[in-house]
């Protein structure tokens, strides 16, 4: 087996991410983690939705799955159901994933399958030039938007906690260092580890540019317990500061070993041979 190098994860097509995009630094991010676990492209998949983020699949030499607008979750645990022996990695931004996919982010927290979901949040459509998202800030002014928005934004890392995802972290496209700790540690992890990045748009977002998010930015305390809920979505809160870090993690039974048991028990009642009918016996 080849042991892998950040380059070996470089795909035939370029980013067309615009120059000092956030993105630039959660890909690099993502080869440096996955050349420490010595991930194979082969045994690898990485599963997109609708965006900027989303091209991530054509950008790296594993195998890639660009699906459609907001159901890169849903694709994703299929994919490992299929094949548990394949590395599964969810990528998409904050319009893809909390708006139409909001819906399949619940579900996959409470399921726990094991995969890693990472979600680059630029508070902004940038594909299609510009319009407010769910996590776009109260009085950001686009051409769909030309008196303000007004709405509140969504949480994303609260969300997580709430939907009891096993493992909640949040980076910052501006270190890179961290992210791939980050990244490593997601990866790493049995169960639904989500990832949430703040990912600037230096195109059309100038209300949470680079500048003005690096003012807020700040690392939990050393002495934060991450198996804490509570104490975790109190940060999450924070008013006083945008924290980065390992928000929460705990070890509980994945999707996967769920199901093997309802396989079990359908074994049980027909032997190997067994078939979806008799899967769905054990129910009636």
């Amino acid at each position: 087996m080849k042991q892998m190098e950040a380059n070996d994860y470089k795909g035939k097509v370029k980013p067309s991410w615009c120059p000092g995009c956030g993105n630039h630094a959660v890909l690099a991010a993502l080869k440096k983690a996955m050349a420490q676990l010595n991930y194979q492209t082969h045994e690898t998949a990485i599963v997109s939705g609708i965006g900027c983020s989303s091209r991530f699949p054509f950008f790296l030499s594993t195998y890639g799955f660009h699906s459609i607008h907001g159901r890169a979750l849903p694709v994703a645990i299929g994919l490992k159901e299929a094949r548990p022996e394949i590395n599964v990695i969810a990528v998409g931004g904050d319009g893809d994933g909390l708006s139409i996919g909001g819906n399949h982010f619940i579900h996959a927290g409470r399921k726990n399958p094991n995969i890693t979901y990472i979600m680059m949040d630029n508070e902004i459509y940038a594909l299609t030039k510009g319009q407010c998202s769910p996590t776009s800030r109260i009085g950001t002014i686009t051409k769909c938007n030309p008196y303000a928005w007004t709405a509140d934004r969504i949480n994303p890392v609260l969300m997580a906690l709430s939907f009891n995802a096993s493992y909640v972290a949040r980076g910052y496209s501006g270190d890179i260092k961290q992210l791939e700790e980050l990244i490593l540690g997601g990866l790493k992890h049995k169960g639904f580890a989500f990832i949430h990045i703040v990912s600037p748009c230096v195109q059309y977002n100038k209300v949470s540019s680079f500048e003005k998010i690096k003012e807020i930015v700040r690392n939990l305390p050393s002495e934060h317990d991450v198996e804490d809920k509570i104490n975790a979505m109190k940060y999450a809160f924070a008013p006083e500061g945008l924290y980065t870090g390992i928000f929460y993690k705990v070890e509980r039974p994945t999707y996967e070993e769920r199901y093997k048991e309802v396989i079990s028990k359908a074994k049980e009642l027909s032997g190997d041979n067994y078939t979806i009918k008799d899967v769905i016996k054990q129910f009636q």
